[in-house]
């Protein structure tokens, strides 16, 4: 019985150090469901694929290990691909293990199969968005294809792998020693530095520049280097301005932090980068609304800016900028050297006291700007006080998981991280019903740590059955519905643009219809809180987080957008020559 696939793959994963799989049962995969009964790694159980798929990417954001997905083949396989694909546009590192129709009967179309173009075809589905997908055709490859997958899913730029696995390869014996073999092999790869001659060229340019500026993305949390950008920003005084994904990678409240760009920045911050003589990008990749589609008079201004970017990942150096110094390399292993040779050409650092007394002036005035709003005692609710109230009741080392929409775009602009790598959002697949699920990744991640998700009632009402899980693990994760009756952001689009919200509003005869989510909590055995006021949001969630239990507050919120002054083309699709964006509904 040890010598079956089954049993060598939990142990293959145990000797890696994985302690979770994520996943839902289905006759081609039961085999490995058995072999994890007396195992120490921890099956988590869901009601929906998709659900499997975003907690195990919140829990690798978090963990900082890659996540293991177990899925059954075909509508399995699709259901999680959501989530995936998510996963892979944030460069997330997961394994995905697929049961697949038996070997014996390929184009046959046995129960479930996918072959309308090849035969056993399923793992093709994945092939857009995952780094490699694997077929396992023979038992005694499996081990080398499981090494592999982890391997690449780790390496390079990080990102998901999918094995497709014929349920009958997990019943076949195999030779322990192919799996022995794989002991000798290292399960860590020494990652890309930068040599000395670019990183004295790079402090020399940015020593030397008038108005430099650090611009930083993912790719810093992702390479866990958020401490040596802490420690060059210190030392050189530069201000950094980051992507929605670099959020948090310096804290929000170090003087040098600009904020946001983009069109949910401020035109502050997107000056400022417009301004720029030298930007020096890290782990980033320049995406559309974080760089206002990408046109010169609102956020970056490339030439005549000059761009200075590093990047594991090759192909994104000058994918949408000309790129005046580019280098391919761990972003850790970088400014480790970068932080050296800083410390050798400008011994004493820099000062830049009248920008840091810019950037305080600024954030009073916004502040200041909101106040209005954050003090509001209307309902439903300020969106700007729900999110003003759950920073104050938060500890600093709080996680928090965002969705789509408000909850998105305005803890991006609004919301202060003070931790590395302490918010998750769905930046570049933007998923809607990411943040919900996440949410549960993350604290069975860090279990020791607060866990809050912003969501839209459009972004929960995705997935509802995530409480099944919460409620048969008791994952005390918070869920704070910012519920607008609607898919907000895109109904005030509409509004603004076509004078209508046909398909964006929830209704019921003409009227306001939302479910009654804090009862539906009940129902799956979570505390739910229905806010009825203002002034009850803010004690409800101190409540909530002291229970140290799983728990759904539905709170109703004003349909106000977000405020911008940056850009976004679509505005100009919508409506050429005019200078229009969202509406309140």
């Amino acid at each position: 019985m040890n010598n079956l696939i089954s049993h060598q793959l939990v142990k293959y994963l145990e000797d890696r150090g994985v302690e979770h799989i994520f996943g839902l049962c289905g006759h081609t995969n039961i085999a490995v469901l058995t072999a994890l009964e007396n195992s120490s790694i921890k099956f988590v159980n869901v009601r929906h694929e998709q659900i499997s798929a975003h907690m195990a990417d919140g829990y690798a954001r978090v963990k900082k290990q890659t996540a293991v997905l177990l899925s059954h083949l075909g509508p399995g396989l699709t259901n999680a691909a959501t989530g995936v694909a998510n996963a892979a546009l944030d460069s997330i590192p997961m394994v995905v293990i697929a049961g697949d129709v038996p070997s014996h009967y390929y184009g046959k179309h046995p129960h479930q199969e996918v072959n309308l173009h090849a035969d056993a075809s399923q793992y093709e589905i994945y092939r857009p968005f995952v780094k490699r997908a694997w077929r396992v055709d023979r038992p005694d490859l499996f081990p080398e294809i499981m090494e592999k997958a982890f391997q690449l899913a780790e390496s390079g730029n990080p990102g998901p792998v999918l094995v497709s696995v014929p349920m009958d390869i997990f019943s076949k014996e195999v030779d322990p020693a192919l799996f022995e073999k794989l002991n000798h092999n290292t399960k860590m790869l020494n990652k890309p530095s930068i040599d000395e001659i670019t990183a004295r060229k790079i402090i020399e340019t940015l020593v030397n520049a008038q108005n430099p500026l650090l611009y930083v993305g993912g790719g810093i949390l992702l390479a866990d280097a958020a401490q040596e950008l802490r420690e060059l920003v210190d030392h050189l005084n530069i201000p950094v301005a980051h992507s929605l994904m670099g959020k948090g990678a310096v804290s929000d409240d170090h003087p040098f932090t600009l904020g946001m760009t983009g069109f949910w920045g401020t035109k502050f911050i997107n000056d400022k980068c417009k301004e720029a003589d030298y930007i020096f990008a890290l782990g980033t990749r320049f995406a559309e609304a974080d760089s206002s589609s990408w046109e010169s008079e609102y956020t970056f201004n490339f030439p005549p800016t000059k761009l200075i970017q590093i990047d594991i990942d090759p192909s994104e150096i000058g994918r949408n900028y000309p790129v005046e110094i580019g280098a391919v390399a761990d972003l850790k292993q970088a400014l480790t050297v970068l932080n050296r040779v800083a410390k050798e050409l400008v011994p004493e650092g820099l000062q830049n006291e009248e920008l840091k007394q810019e950037i305080a002036s600024y954030r009073e005035e916004f502040k200041k700007s909101n106040q209005k709003f954050i003090t509001d005692n209307s309902f439903p609710m300020q969106p700007q006080r729900i999110l003003e109230e759950v920073r104050e009741v938060l500890p600093k080392d709080a996680y928090i998981t965002t969705d789509v929409g408000w909850n998105k775009n305005g803890v991006g602009q609004q919301f202060p991280i003070y931790e590395a790598g302490s918010i998750l959002t769905p930046g570049g697949f933007a998923t809607m019903g990411f943040g919900a699920p996440a949410a549960l990744g993350a604290k069975i991640a860090q279990p020791d740590k607060v866990v809050v998700s912003l969501v839209g009632d459009g972004g929960f009402g995705q997935n509802p059955a995530l409480l099944a899980t919460a409620a048969e693990e008791n994952i005390p994760v918070v869920w704070i519905i910012m519920n607008n009756y609607a898919f907000g952001t895109i109904a005030g689009l509409q509004k603004a643009h076509y004078g209508t919200t046909l398909g964006t509003l929830f209704e019921r005869d003409g009227n306001p219809y939302s479910p009654d989510y804090a009862a539906i909590a009940k129902a799956y055995g979570v505390e739910g809180i229905k806010i009825e006021a203002a002034e009850e949001f803010k004690p409800a969630l101190q409540r909530a987080i002291e229970s140290n239990k799983p728990v759904v507050i539905d709170v109703a919120m004003l349909n106000n957008p977000v405020p911008t002054s940056g850009h976004w083309n679509i505005m100009d699709i919508y409506s050429p020559d005019k200078k229009v964006h969202h509406v309140s509904v």
